[in-house]
């Protein structure tokens, strides 16, 4: 079996500037950045600050919930969505030029190089239909559109209000920039539209909702934990991207169930990149970014509340706070609980380390051994994330390798206990063979 430390190389830069990835790595949005005060020496210029701020708002990939409007357009022919490839046929794209003819397909232009006529924006949202509208944001508005290739795609039309024309320049900049970044378990970045007052992006549409409306059994079935643990390591996997493999370092800063999206064979896709930004630059010295709070309850690093200042061990304590989401099911605060319930990783975490664990499993799930020893596992990983103080939590990385092992043992421990299975069948049919004969 494939180790997962191959899946991570070096940060190599490539010979046209962009930095060299694993083949696991294909295909992620653009992220964005919501504010521009840092502290690396390469941050001075308040323009390009603003230019940065102003492309992140336009580069935010997430779709959101499909409304009830655009639920019946699911299964039309016109919007039928392409099958997801198999983990071994997906790869990175070749390099086009970003100078294609708009006639061309998406296909036929680099993922995330793309710049959209406002022809073909209209014709794959029938002129913006509202039946067609599939979420609503601070940012703008989602639309569910098909290409004119075929391609399925969400089309996000920002504000107007969110961006000044003079900026257009900074923004195709920025826009090239952040299209070389791309990771199998990213929502792809196609394209963008800049077009007197509109700005647009498209981004890879992923048809199997959120994470959260998974575990709340809104599409009518129970992930397993064997399918929780794949999509915790598939969103590792992502986190780790951002935080190692790409140009500069990327601080997601919104990790959460309702920002991962699942493909139709249940494969995670982190979206949402609206708080998104660079982390601090090392080489400068730097160790961390100052800047306003910004996430969502629950998931907020309390070290980052307390000090402002952000590093990528934020994005690891919402990871922790995530991996008590999917073994327990709940939200990070259930409101309507008791009150030593309420904050559903405190609670959890108690339980742990009275060893209780098993307890707070989601109801759903059966307790098995196999489901008792995986729990605690994950727990334990999930402590280290939460920890207080920053430099106590692992990397990434490191999540990302304990969970690849978590998920091999809880394999090979279900294997096991259904061979076992087999086996104690086998032997009672053969006796009451035996016992029937000797009746006979």
């Amino acid at each position: 079996m494939e180790s997962p430390n191959s899946w991570y190389g070096r940060r190599n830069k490539s010979s046209d500037g962009a930095r060299s990835t694993p083949s696991r790595f294909s295909h992620s949005p653009s992220p964005s950045y919501s504010d521009a005060s840092t502290i690396s020496s390469k941050s001075k210029n308040p323009v390009a600050n603003a230019a940065r701020s102003v492309a992140g708002v336009f580069v935010t990939c997430f779709t959101p919930p499909e409304t009830e409007n655009s639920k019946k357009f699911r299964d039309s022919d016109d919007f039928k969505a392409s099958p997801v490839p198999s983990d071994s046929s997906r790869g990175r794209s070749s390099n086009r030029s970003i100078h294609s003819n708009s006639q061309n397909s998406v296909h036929g232009r680099e993922a995330g190089r793309v710049r959209f006529t406002m022809e073909e924006i209209l014709k794959a949202t029938r002129n913006f239909s509202p039946p067609l509208k599939i979420g609503q944001g601070g940012f703008g508005t989602v639309y569910k559109g098909r290409l004119q290739d075929g391609n399925v795609v969400a089309i996000k039309r920002a504000k107007k209000s969110m961006y000044d024309t003079h900026l257009g320049v900074e923004f195709q900049s920025e826009i090239r920039t952040l299209a070389r970044v791309e990771h199998l378990n990213l929502v792809k970045f196609y394209g963008y539209l800049e077009h007197e007052d509109e700005r647009i992006v498209v981004v890879e549409y992923v048809p199997n909702g959120t994470l959260r409306e998974h575990l709340d059994c809104m599409h009518g079935t129970v992930l397993d934990l064997a399918a929780r643990l794949d999509i915790a390591t598939d969103v590792a996997h992502a986190i780790t991207y951002l935080h190692m493999y790409t140009d500069h370092p990327i601080i997601h800063r919104d990790i959460k169930a309702s920002n991962i999206l699942l493909t139709e064979n249940l494969r995670a896709k982190v979206a949402d990149f609206g708080f998104a930004r660079l982390a601090a630059d090392t080489d400068s010295g730097a160790t961390h970014v100052s800047t306003q709070v910004k996430g969502t309850a629950g998931y907020l690093d309390p070290e980052y509340l307390k000090t402002y200042q952000l590093t990528e061990k934020s994005d690891v304590y919402s990871f922790g706070v995530l991996l008590v989401e999917l073994v327990t099911g709940r939200r990070p605060i259930e409101t309507k609980r008791e009150l030593k319930e309420r904050v559903t990783a405190r609670w959890a975490m108690k339980k742990f380390t009275e060893g209780d664990a098993i307890s707070v499993l989601d109801p759903k799930l059966e307790r098995t051994s196999a489901n008792h020893l995986a729990v605690e596992k994950i727990f334990e990983l999930a402590l280290q994330c939460l920890a207080p103080n920053r430099h106590s939590r692992p990397s990434m990385r490191r999540c990302a390798e304990i969970l690849w092992s978590i998920r091999k043992d809880y394999r090979d421990l279900t294997a096991s206990d259904f061979r076992s299975l087999s086996f104690d069948s086998q032997s009672q049919r053969s006796t009451s063979k035996r016992d029937g004969q000797a009746n006979g």
